[in-house]
């Protein structure tokens, strides 16, 4: 990457998603947050909501999205947010919630994620959770909701984007042993492998789709404290994730979704796809040496873009989810 290859914008780590769309209008437009009855998919969905974005909220409890979206037409005056059934290892339901849409689809933040399972949990297909729920479930609603993508994408493009995180430092994909049948599981390598598929899917998307006028893009949101971490809670913390807690440069989670709102709408990013961004800027290549791994910045490691992983994850996914 040279300095002028790289993508960067006047945005920070304390801005917030509302600042990123300052003046934008997405009146049109349509967007998908999937885990938007949490964290910073509720503040995603708020902004986009906000500049004029019709919202479908994905998410597995429709009675906390439905307090959701009365809460954000509450505080931004706009009564466009639906609500819509999803659970992510279920490819019935992703099938179903592909099949209710109607129309195109302008923005598509796959945002919601599980996050270090202490204990090793499989889906009824054998399938370790975190990789299933992190990666094979947005995979497969990208694929499904690929014609609405496409639609909006020949009108004037379309956007993915994909929530990794810097925990993607913990281990790249183990093609030879995805669900830990082989190896012995631990938490953070199991959430560092999804992580690191979020960001492949980016740049292999990119890359097939870019003829119909879609792109996508991968990002860090920064360390926020929401629900997510609820496997880290209490006297069971890991030695690890209270040295990270103690550590890490915590945001709020209207700062911690201001990356994610960018890539969805902002017009700085317009035509960018396949790469990795933190506090709004296109992220650095990690460096081990120069810095600590769970630093403000820590980088993007090579394997998370490298194209020939990224294409078979791909073929990968695609095996596994028999497409």
């Amino acid at each position: 990457m040279t300095p002028q290859d790289r993508i960067t914008t006047p945005f920070t780590r304390a801005s917030t998603a509302a600042d990123v769309l300052a003046g934008v209008d997405l009146s049109g437009r349509r967007a998908v947050v999937t885990g938007g009855a949490s964290g910073i998919g509720v503040e995603t969905a708020r902004a986009l909501t906000a500049a004029g974005a019709a919202v479908t909220l994905a998410v597995r409890n429709p009675e906390a999205g439905r307090r959701v979206a009365a809460d954000i037409a509450s505080t931004t005056g706009r009564d466009t947010v639906a609500v819509e059934p999803l659970e992510l290892t279920d490819r019935s339901s992703v099938a179903a919630f592909a099949g209710r849409w109607r129309g195109s689809l302008h923005m598509l933040v796959n945002n919601a994620g599980v996050m270090a399972l202490p204990d090793p949990h499989r889906t009824p297909e054998g399938w370790e959770l975190q990789f299933a729920t992190n990666h094979l479930g947005h995979f497969g609603l990208a694929r499904a909701l690929h014609g609405a993508l496409a639609e909006a994408g020949r009108g004037g493009g379309a956007r993915i984007v994909s929530v990794s995180s810097s925990g993607h430092l913990f281990s790249p994909v183990v093609f030879e042993d995805l669900h830990f049948e082989r190896r012995p599981y631990d938490a953070w390598s199991a959430y560092g492998q999804s992580k690191t598929a979020n960001v492949l899917f980016a740049v292999e998307a990119s890359r097939r789709w870019a003829a119909d006028g879609i792109t996508a893009n991968a990002l860090m949101p920064g360390g926020i404290r929401t629900n997510l971490q609820r496997h880290q809670a209490g006297d069971d913390k890991s030695e690890e994730f209270r040295s990270v807690e103690a550590d890490y440069p915590w945001r709020t989670p209207e700062q911690g979704a201001a990356t994610s709102t960018l890539l969805a709408a902002s017009p700085l990013v317009e035509g960018v796809g396949g790469r990795y961004f933190e506090n709004c800027d296109q992220s650095l290549p990690h460096d081990p040496d120069a810095e600590p791994e769970w630093a403000d910045t820590p980088g993007v490691a090579a394997y998370a873009l490298d194209p020939t992983a990224a294409e078979r994850l791909w073929e990968v996914s695609e095996k596994l989810l028999a497409v």
